[in-house]
């Protein structure tokens, strides 16, 4: 019998992986507070009916990605493949319009959608998520973009700059929408055959296509800011206006549509790196009717996602550090029976005092402990034995000198954690 393995398309994040992950999150976590969002946890499971009435029921992630699978009361549930429905389900359900308006919100957690795996994009994958909800001004849809700027300006990504667009909202975009197929349906024959699909069922999306021949052909194609109502000519107009004024490099790009339903007016992705070879980041918007698509009164909100995995490669690339990768500082080795106790008792006592700490539990011999404590880099080494104990003494080695002092059993502690202060200034 062959031994079982992860399914294809989802992966294990090992320790080597998993503390850049942790280190992301404590800048995410520190820019969160500074700009006043609550961290929620929503589940990982919904009623299906709430992706595909938020979503769109025309969207490649309702009609070709979701999982989705009856519970055993027949109920059709959906591994949830987005947070932004979730967030609005979890605001109206818990009554969070009393509050104060509008509620910032933000989680971190995994998404699963069935796509073909390849290089940064896997089929259960993590996502940052930041929700402003209960507000329809464009200060907040700035306040959303700078906000997803600050966590990579901290994170230290380069050449960050703002793709930002309007799609419209129910006024316009049907007359967008027309205009826009009023164009392609003389060019429908050279149209891909994923975007001969999308024509009558969703040709923004076409606009998005990364065919050559789609590109070309779409180069012509109307521009949405010609067709936008008042109303929203003047929100894209005032979001423009308050990047410039907080200093955002941004530029206008006609093609940027996002591949969710729920979006209206503002649309927006943020790129890092070399020009020619940007990757986007992370990408958001306003979707000022979600809430009503799944049963709820009008509540206008604006948010944005960013992919864990994505973030992590680009800084890879761009050589970018994560911090101190967690490690041990200290190991407690024991030279014989006789010290075991005594060494047990100062395993935990440096471990309560916040120095990490391990120590050998299996009984292999000093030469073995201390070739651990190598491949474990540790900083520092505890050495005690039967005559240790009797004097009353820890023998302290630091291991990137190799020097060794007898330091007092009842100082030992505060030396270390001394030390260890230190080294993480």
């Amino acid at each position: 019998m062959e031994n079982i393995k992860a399914p294809r398309g989802v992966r294990d994040i090992l320790p080597d992986e998993s503390w850049k992950w942790a280190s992301i999150f404590d800048v995410t976590r520190k820019i969160a507070e500074d700009f006043g969002y609550r961290e929620v946890h929503l589940p990982i499971f919904e009623q299906t009916e709430l992706f595909s009435r938020g979503i769109g029921e025309t969207t490649d992630v309702v009609e070709k990605e979701m999982y989705t699978f009856s519970d055993r009361s027949g109920r059709s549930l959906t591994l949830r493949p987005e947070a932004t429905a979730s967030m609005v389900r979890a605001y109206l359900e818990h009554g969070m319009a009393s509050g104060p308006q509008p509620s910032k919100l933000w989680c971190a957690g995994p998404m699963m959608r069935y796509e073909r795996p390849q290089k940064g994009r896997y089929r259960q994958f993590w996502q940052l998520d930041f929700e402003a909800i209960g507000s329809s001004s464009p200060l907040v849809d700035v306040e959303v973009i700078a906000l997803s700027l600050e966590i990579f300006r901290r994170l230290g990504l380069s050449n960050l700059e703002v793709l930002v667009n309007s799609v419209g909202c129910p006024v316009c975009r049907p007359v967008y929408r027309s205009a826009l197929q009023a164009y392609l349906g003389g060019h429908f024959e050279s149209l891909c055959p994923t975007c001969q699909g999308r024509y009558d069922r969703n040709p923004l999306r076409i606009l998005d296509c990364k065919v050559p021949t789609c590109r070309s052909i779409t180069d012509g194609a109307p521009d949405v800011r010609d067709h936008l109502c008042e109303e929203c000519r003047v929100h894209f107009d005032e979001v423009l206006k308050g990047l410039a004024l907080i200093g955002a490099k941004f530029r206008i790009d006609k093609r940027l549509v996002r591949g969710l339903d729920y979006y209206t007016k503002t649309a927006y992705e943020v790129l890092s790196g070399d020009l020619g070879a940007q990757n986007a980041v992370c990408g958001g918007g306003r979707y000022d009717n979600l809430a009503e698509a799944i049963g709820g009164p009008h509540t206008p909100g604006v948010g944005f996602a960013a992919g864990l995995d994505r973030i992590v490669l680009t800084m890879e690339q761009q050589g970018l550090g994560f911090g101190k990768e967690p490690s041990i500082f200290a190991t407690v080795v024991i030279a014989d029976e006789g010290a075991r106790d005594e060494g047990l008792r100062l395993l935990y006592e440096l471990r309560k005092a916040g120095v990490p700490t391990d120590m050998d539990a299996s009984g292999k011999g000093m030469k073995a402990q201390m070739k651990a404590a190598g491949a474990a880099k540790a900083a520092y080494v505890c050495l005690l034995g039967s005559s240790e104990v009797v004097k009353g003494v820890v023998a302290l080695k630091e291991m990137s000198t190799g020097t060794q002092a007898e330091i007092e059993r009842d100082r030992i502690v505060a030396e270390l954690v001394l030390k260890a202060g230190a080294a993480r200034c």
